[in-house]
């Protein structure tokens, strides 16, 4: 009799959670490390706002105090995360592929985890918008941000959607070289990109005093694009691991549930990254 059996004749009719001694297990409802990361990522904030409160003459905490809980939130962010996509993605499909667990289900999770970050987005950008009408912006100093260096990143960033979408389609079509070589474009792409990004704020931080302290415009600037950035990172991480399991033959026509779901997430973020363009540096000096 198999354990489904078992539950089937408790006379209950209920589904129950797997026993404690099963947790963390895969992806299922009873796997701890999507709280494990949400620990992580609500420390993010709070150790930035602890960064906040540590700011000026009459600083609430110490500088060490933010600097610390962003380090340990930051590492228990990873750990959850790697936990939570090794269970997920390696570990239940390197052997069973999408018959274990349902393509639709992953998929529709996927959709609910990028609506999380619209709506993490949107809040930025509220604020933005919000401060952007308002009194104090005429009274800010807005230097000029948009050059070349948005515009190839840009340009980066859409190319490596294109070649993302082409691979996916090479790898259904049964065309396994050319939905690596598209793969690791698009991850080579996103690299790059991330290293503009770094470079940028080199430039405006240490040749044109640029920073995050410098201003209401400064803020918002740093905390949208470094969001954003971080989601870049967090991608190209995917990317990479989807890469990895690439190499190794673990993808088909028939099996490629992960490879969905990792391109949802990278071309959700390049839509952003187009929106920041527009509105955060093009529209920044606008009247």
């Amino acid at each position: 009799m198999s354990v489904s059996d078992e539950h089937a004749d408790d006379g209950h009719g209920e589904h129950h959670l797997p026993a404690t001694e099963d947790w963390p297990h895969g992806f299922g409802e009873a796997s701890w490390w999507p709280f494990v990361t949400a620990i992580g990522g609500s420390g993010i904030y709070i150790s930035a706002a602890l960064f906040v409160l540590s700011m000026g003459e009459n600083a609430l905490v110490s500088q060490t105090v933010g600097a610390g809980a962003m380090a340990g939130s930051v590492g228990i962010f990873l750990v959850g995360l790697y936990g939570w996509l090794y269970h997920a993605f390696v570990s239940d499909f390197w052997e069973r592929g999408t018959d274990y667990h349902s393509d639709k289900t992953l998929k529709f999770a996927m959709l609910l985890f990028l609506g999380t970050e619209l709506a993490t987005f949107g809040a930025g950008f509220v604020y933005y918008f919000i401060v952007r009408g308002g009194e104090v912006w005429t009274q800010a100093s807005i230097p000029h941000v948009f050059g070349s260096l948005v515009i190839i990143n840009t340009l980066l960033l859409i190319a490596s959607s294109v070649t993302l979408h082409f691979s996916h389609i090479a790898l259904r079509n049964g065309n396994r070289g050319r939905f690596m070589k598209l793969l690791g474009a698009t991850l080579l792409l996103g690299i790059v990109f991330i290293g503009g990004q770094v470079y940028e704020y080199y430039e405006f931080i240490v040749h044109e005093g640029f920073t995050i302290t410098g201003g209401i415009y400064g803020s918002a600037f740093y905390g949208l694009t470094g969001l954003h950035g971080l989601h870049v990172t967090m991608g190209a991480v995917l990317l990479g691991i989807v890469f990895v399991r690439s190499y190794y033959g673990q993808y088909s026509a028939e099996r490629h549930t992960s490879v969905s779901t990792a391109s949802m997430y990278w071309h959700f973020v390049d839509v952003v990254w187009i929106f920041l363009v527009v509105v955060l540096y093009m529209g920044a000096n606008l009247v």
